[in-house]
């Protein structure tokens, strides 16, 4: 995990990224890490993010446009998405877990109770990010708990 501070990239939930400055970056950053797995956000951003979707469209741009498919092949590298699901299923905690279970889906990861902590308490160190409704998030938010993830 890297923390990467750019500044024509600025951290702003109503900023669309420029597509192709993203994919190049990432790629770059891919390389030189020899980075062998992504995992992104799918076209929903998980909350509308526009961010977030800016990042799974450079992913895609850079991963299913043919003549720059080639590099993350080369690279052995896969890119999965965290599906992004309906505002009720959001905040259903742990009881969509048998939801998910029935849905069809690629991967489903359930976060263990230690490892749930380690993500609150991560986001907790974030205190410029924490307000109201991220305390909600840390209390009800699926995703807290179980992540559905696909392939790009």
């Amino acid at each position: 995990i890297a923390l990467l501070i750019f500044r024509d990239l600025p951290d702003d939930p109503a900023v669309e990224w420029d597509t192709q400055l993203l994919a190049a970056f990432v790629l770059k950053h891919i390389e030189a890490n020899n980075i062998n797995l992504v995992v992104t956000f799918d076209g929903g951003g998980v909350s509308g993010h526009a961010n977030h979707i800016s990042l799974y469209t450079a992913l895609r741009y850079r991963y299913c446009w043919f003549e720059i498919f080639i590099p993350f092949l080369c690279l052995g590298c896969q890119v999965l998405v965290l599906e992004s699901v309906n505002l009720l299923r959001k905040y259903l905690s742990i009881l969509d877990v048998p939801l998910a279970c029935l849905l069809p889906g690629e991967l489903l990861f359930v976060l263990t109770e230690e490892e749930t902590e380690q993500a609150k308490r991560a986001m907790r160190c974030h205190r410029s990010q924490l307000l109201w409704f991220r305390h909600v998030y840390l209390l009800f938010s699926r995703y807290m708990v179980i992540n559905s993830l696909r392939r790009l």
